[in-house]
């Protein structure tokens, strides 16, 4: 059976499916994507059907996707779970850069707590490892942030099973989370799941139906198992995640009601062995 339901950091239980918030805003995660009250919508009805689990940045819009959860659904429910990141600038439509000095790591973390109307967040994520940086001034930043009660769990944003490693070693705080590329034809990232599922570290699968890739090139063997179910594609690529390990926590993004609720809906496809087989083995 299929464990639906992942606790975070061993005491925040989270529904293994959640909401990205990419999708909310505009191509090179730069400005809005649509009118606000269309994305505020959209993240209501995710709430309601079910969805505790929030997956956003600092720097999606910049900003604007973290003032958009907050005027959608503050004040929030028990148990829903924000997971932000901070750590990088962006300058432009894909343009981007590492900052994380433990000053602005600091400054952003506190700036995320306003625009999230919290007091503390639930995942906070170090959203990239800044190379002129010593990790150890980083994660002890983050560690001072918790010790504050401004963040309750930390995680990492796309790193290698080393960097991983050397996180851990370190042990400057407990890693509750890591977010990197990982689908059903792309996965790279399975020695970082290997440790996630060793430590008990929840694996937030980075575009988990690779940008809409799994539909353009999907194969005719992931066709035809979508077509056994009556599903799409893409849904038997999420429930493959949901089967593939219980500490993968999917979160794709959109701004389509109607693409939401096929999203959520993948939850109640159930796998066969034979098909999951037959899945394995689209990719290494």
């Amino acid at each position: 059976m299929v464990d639906y339901v992942f606790r975070l950091g061993g005491d925040l239980p989270l529904r293994r499916l959640g909401l990205g918030t990419g999708g909310l805003v505009g191509p090179g995660y730069w400005g809005p994507r649509g009118s606000r009250a269309e994305a505020r919508a959209l993240l209501r009805t995710a709430v309601e059907r079910g969805v505790t689990l929030i997956d956003t940045a600092d720097n999606y819009g910049p900003h604007l996707a973290e003032e958009l959860i907050a005027e959608a659904l503050y004040p929030y429910r028990d148990r829903l779970v924000i997971a932000t990141k901070g750590g990088v600038v962006r300058t432009g439509p894909d343009r981007w850069y590492p900052a994380g000095r433990p000053e602005q790591l600091r400054q952003a973390c506190e700036a995320s707590l306003r625009r999230l109307r919290l007091d503390s967040i639930g995942l906070y994520q170090l959203h990239r490892i800044d190379p002129t940086v010593p990790v150890a001034e980083q994660l002890g930043a983050l560690a001072e942030l918790q010790a504050e009660g401004k963040i309750w769990h930390i995680g990492l944003d796309t790193v290698t099973a080393s960097e991983l490693r050397q996180v851990l070693e370190l042990g400057l705080a407990p890693i509750a989370a890591v977010q990197n590329p990982f689908h059903l034809l792309d996965r790279r990232s399975a020695p970082v799941l290997e440790l996630c599922e060793e430590r008990g570290i929840a694996f937030l699968p980075y575009r988990p139906l690779g940008d809409g890739s799994l539909t353009r090139e999907s194969a005719a063997a992931l066709t035809a198992v979508a077509a056994e179910h009556g599903a799409s594609t893409g849904q038997v690529a999420l429930a493959w995640l949901l089967h593939r390990s219980p500490v993968l926590c999917p979160t794709p993004g959109t701004g389509s009601p109607a693409h939401l609720a096929e999203n959520l809906d993948a939850a109640t496809i159930r796998l066969t062995s034979r098909e999951r087989e037959v899945l394995d083995a689209l990719a290494p």
